[in-house]
């Protein structure tokens, strides 16, 4: 938001009124000030005290959210920058320690990865799990490395948005909860990863702080940025897994393909089994399933961890072996599982003279639309029309790609992601950000937590 002064102008107003301190002249001059600062009245009403003090709070702080903002975008923190993440990790956790959290860093050598910052707060209240995350895609080599001002309100930066401006709005709202005194009633732990944008292997590891952190915590709140659009919060991630499809045939020379008993070889029998997965699967919502690499021939050399490879065949042999790579991403672990038992029995039914198997190699869990999620998003958007920024709808599953806030699905009531900072073009060279969305979205994010812990029983 950009009312910061109205806000407190606001606030002194309605004490000043429940006073009778404040002739009604001197009420009409204020009414009129707020109005001219664009502040629509009706929605401010249904703020508390406490809440608009708390945006006040915020307001004040802009100046050093920004000043952190840019000092931890001109830090690099690619993936494999191990050093880099670390130095912008602790940057965080001393922030997070100024506000008397406990806090540790994770290391990461056990993944393959820098490590991850974690802060803890707290033992009474709702149990809150902030995720974000500490790198980037931009590594040292790449030639988008700074900040730098486009105007009053945009900002270019590696990492800006996705996700060094969430991460910047998680610390601002919890400084905003602090000054009201209502951190004390709560129970926070943050995890930022370290590996988000390039996942250490296996995710039992990388993900094991993650998932023990969402198992003792009541929700879960993400600070990845969404589709962009303040209008929109996200629900329901689809997670996606690897699979991969080996097939054998019975060599032979080319001529004598279709005989009962050398069959259709291995390519005819990867191509049975993918248009099958197409006829029979493709039509499900929010379900999709790509080969992206295919090989097949006499023989077949598939390199898994650079995802190329090579094959050798002639069109004269009828081919023995054919592999096929790809993703599957589903809204559900229901529908991952029943997904996956359709796909084995159809690769199952063979043609003659072939064999195949499939198999599957978990990735991001996908993070189901639940009754909880809905909850939180339904209390979101009452606290966004309450603060005058309109109504907050639902992602559609099919814009949100894969984030760690899905860790948490299954293990905690209620998850809402896309609380970050705005902007646009994430993973570019062009990554902006709307500034003016720090202040909106951080109220936003302090008000939706103050209200939980008075509001278990949410819409």
């Amino acid at each position: 938001m950009k009312h910061g002064p109205a806000s407190l102008i606001h606030f002194i107003l309605v004490r000043a009124m429940r006073l009778n301190a404040v002739p009604r002249t001197a009420e009409r001059l204020l009414l009129l000030v707020l109005i001219a600062t664009g502040i629509p009245l009706s929605a401010r009403a249904q703020l508390t005290e406490t809440e608009l003090a708390m945006t006040s709070s915020i307001d004040r702080r802009q100046s050093q959210a920004l000043a952190l903002l840019e000092r931890t975008v001109n830090m690099n923190s690619g993936s494999m920058n191990f050093t880099g993440v670390k130095q912008v990790g602790e940057v965080f956790l001393t922030e997070f320690r100024n506000l008397g959290f406990e806090t540790e860093w994770l290391d990461g050598a056990q993944f393959d990865r820098s490590g991850h910052a974690i802060a803890r707060y707290g033992s009474t209240g709702p149990h809150i799990l902030m995720i974000g995350h500490l790198d980037t895609v931009f590594e040292p080599g790449s030639p988008f490395q700074k900040y730098s001002l486009l105007s009053d309100t945009h900002a270019k930066g590696p990492g800006v948005i996705d996700m060094k401006g969430g991460n910047i709005i998680m610390l601002e709202a919890l400084h905003a909860l602090k000054s009201a005194g209502l951190l004390e009633k709560m129970t926070i732990t943050v995890v930022l990863t370290g590996d988000e944008e390039s996942s250490g292997r296996p995710f039992s590891l990388s993900r094991a702080a993650l998932m023990q952190a969402a198992d003792a915590a009541d929700i879960a709140l993400g600070f990845e940025d969404g589709d962009g659009n303040p209008a929109t919060a996200v629900i329901a991630r689809r997670g996606y897994t690897d699979w991969q499809l080996r097939v054998h045939g019975t060599p032979a020379h080319s001529s004598q393909i279709f005989r009962d008993d050398l069959g259709y070889g291995a390519v005819f029998e990867a191509a049975r089994i993918l248009n099958s997965f197409r006829e029979q699967l493709s039509q499900e919502d929010y379900l999709t399933f790509n080969p992206g690499l295919m090989l097949g021939g006499t023989t077949t050399e598939h390199d898994e961890e650079q995802t190329r490879g090579s094959a050798f065949g002639k069109s004269n042999v009828i081919a023995e072996h054919t592999i096929v790579a790809g993703d599957l991403r589903t809204i559900s672990l229901e529908q991952l599982a029943r997904t996956k038992k359709r796909m084995q029995e159809i690769v199952s039914d063979h043609l003659p003279g072939t064999d195949a198997e499939i198999t599957f190699r978990d990735g991001y869990p996908p993070l189901g639309p639940t009754d909880g999620n809905r909850r939180l998003l339904a209390l979101l958007d009452r606290t966004s029309r309450d603060l005058g920024d309109g109504p907050v709808e639902a992602v559609d599953p099919r814009l949100a790609g894969a984030a760690d806030i899905s860790f948490t699905a299954g293990r905690v009531e209620m998850a809402l992601d896309g609380l970050g900072l705005m902007g646009n073009y994430g993973h570019t060279v062009n990554e902006t950000a709307d500034l003016n969305s720090l202040p909106s979205q951080t109220k936003r994010v302090a008000i939706l937590m103050a209200r939980l812990l008075n509001d278990r029983d949410l819409p």
